[in-house]
C-alpha cells in the first residue's frame, strides 16, 4: 500500500520546515510506503524560498508552485492529480494537526474495517480550558457540529466533523470525481461527493492544536461556515 500525503501550503514559512521533520518522524506502519507532495499556493512571506531549500537531498518530495494563488482546493486538487499512491492523506501545513496520529488513521484501512478514516477533533463537548477558550473558537466549535449534523441529515450518515483536515480515502475514489470547490469550500464538496456514492467513513478520534489568528489561521467562521452549507446543499439538492 502505498500513502500520498498531500500538504496544500500558503505562507507557512514558520511551521513547514517542522512539518517535514513531525512527517518523517512518523513510524508508518510495515508494508506501507509513502510520498509527499506539496502544492504552494503562491506563497509571498519566503514559504517557497524555504521549500526550494529542503527539496535539496529529499528525492521523495514533490513540490509544485502555483504562479498565482488560487485557493486550498486548487491546491489540494493539483494534488490529486500529482498522487500517485493507492490512498491519500490531507495534511494542514500549521501544525495544528499531530502526524503522529497517521497510523492511527491506517490502522482500519489496513485491517480491513474500514474504506474511508475521518479523523474527528469533536467527539467532545467544548474544551473551555483549551481549544474553545476564547468565543471565536467557541463559535468555531458549535459551527462544525452544526455542519456535521446537517451532512448526517442529508447524506444519512453520522458523522462529528465534516471539517477535519485529517481526510484518508482511496486515491482512485477521488481521480473519477470532478471538483469544483477552488477554497475551504472542497472539504463539504468532498465529503458530500463521498457519501452520495454510497461510501462509508469511519471516524477515529484525533487531537489538535488550534493556532490563533494572530499566528496566521486562515479560516472564516462566519464566511467559510456559510459557504460549507450552501455546498452542502448544492450537492444534496441539485448536483
Amino acid at each position: 500500500m502505498k500513502l500520498s500525503i498531500i500538504i496544500p501550503v500558503y505562507n507557512e514559512r514558520k511551521t513547514v520546515k517542522e512539518l517535514l521533520r513531525r512527517l518523517k518522524a512518523v513510524k508508518i506502519p510495515p508494508r506501507v510506503t509513502s510520498e509527499t507532495i506539496i502544492v504552494d499556493d503562491c506563497s509571498t512571506d519566503g514559504t517557497r524560498e524555504i521549500l526550494r531549500e529542503l527539496k535539496k537531498g529529499r528525492p521523495d518530495l514533490k513540490i509544485i508552485f502555483h504562479e498565482q494563488n488560487q485557493g486550498k482546493g486548487a491546491a489540494v486538487k493539483i494534488g490529486f492529480k500529482h498522487a500517485t499512491g493507492d490512498y491519500a492523506l490531507i495534511q494542514d501545513a500549521d501544525l495544528e494537526y499531530n502526524p503522529q496520529d497517521i497510523p492511527r488513521l491506517l490502522e482500519p484501512i489496513i485491517q480491513g474495517k474500514a474504506e474511508i478514516v475521518y479523523g474527528s477533533r469533536l467527539q467532545r463537548w467544548p474544551n473551555l480550558k483549551r481549544d474553545e477558550k476564547r468565543p471565536r473558537f467557541l463559535l468555531h466549535y458549535f459551527g462544525n457540529r452544526f455542519l456535521s449534523l446537517i451532512t448526517s441529515l442529508f447524506y444519512g450518515q453520522w458523522l462529528t466533523d465534516i471539517g477535519t483536515c485529517y481526510k484518508l480515502f482511496p486515491l482512485k475514489l477521488v481521480k473519477k470525481m470532478r471538483f469544483e470547490g477552488q477554497g475551504f469550500e472542497l472539504e463539504p464538496e468532498l465529503t458530500s461527493k463521498l457519501l452520495k456514492k454510497g461510501h462509508r467513513i469511519l471516524e477515529v478520534p484525533i487531537v489538535s492544536t488550534p493556532r490563533g489568528y494572530e499566528e496566521g489561521k486562515k479560516l472564516n467562521t462566519l464566511r467559510d461556515g456559510l459557504i460549507a452549507l450552501k455546498t452542502l446543499i448544492k450537492y444534496r439538492l441539485f448536483d
